[in-house]
């Protein structure tokens, strides 16, 4: 299937056909997974959400990282970042209060064998309590001091955090060669 843009705000879908006639589809096992991240900072405290991976997590068991999550089939990637955030750590974050500071596009994953592309998102606006809403997944979720960072970090969203912290660059390469 092909979707093209009739006019302005209208999605058309198409099907798409080999020669022979027959209807092909979809890819989906060579897509490259969308992932959300969310940066949440008080400006205040100059603080950040971040949260540890449990023992049983599928991946980087008791490294820190961001409240990240996958986008689900028809979700756009903000309504991902304030599900998987709401989800995770019980903050509610308005989608117009997100703003991208960083891509990061990793050559495969632990759930994406043909890579990701994680969009990142900062917001200093939220409400809620924090709160390890997740405890099967994450052995704790805290305010951590942006001086003070931990070691143990996912090294892709590590890096994420310390260049929007520093102002830096918007995109990271993990996985690809030369890079």
């Amino acid at each position: 299937m092909r979707i093209s843009s009739a006019d302005e705000g209208t999605m058309v879908t198409e099907s798409q056909t080999t020669d022979a006639g027959a209807t092909l589809r979809p890819a989906t096992e060579a897509m490259t997974l969308l992932v959300a991240a969310v940066i949440v900072h008080d400006h205040d405290t100059d603080q950040v959400v971040l949260l540890q991976r449990g023992p049983h997590a599928k991946f980087a068991q008791g490294m820190w990282d961001l409240p990240v999550g996958k986008s689900a089939p028809g979700e756009p990637i903000t309504q991902t970042a304030t599900r998987e955030l709401y989800e995770e750590t019980g903050l509610i974050v308005d989608e117009k209060a997100l703003r991208p500071v960083h891509l990061i596009h990793a050559a495969w994953g632990v759930e994406a064998p043909n890579g990701f592309l994680t969009v990142v998102f900062a917001t200093h606006e939220w409400s809620g309590t924090l709160t390890n809403a997740e405890p099967a997944k994450h052995s704790q979720v805290c305010w951590t001091d942006c001086t003070a960072l931990p070691d143990h970090f996912v090294p892709s969203t590590a890096k994420a955090l310390r260049s929007y912290l520093a102002g830096g660059p918007g995109v990271s390469l993990h996985g690809w060669e030369g890079h």
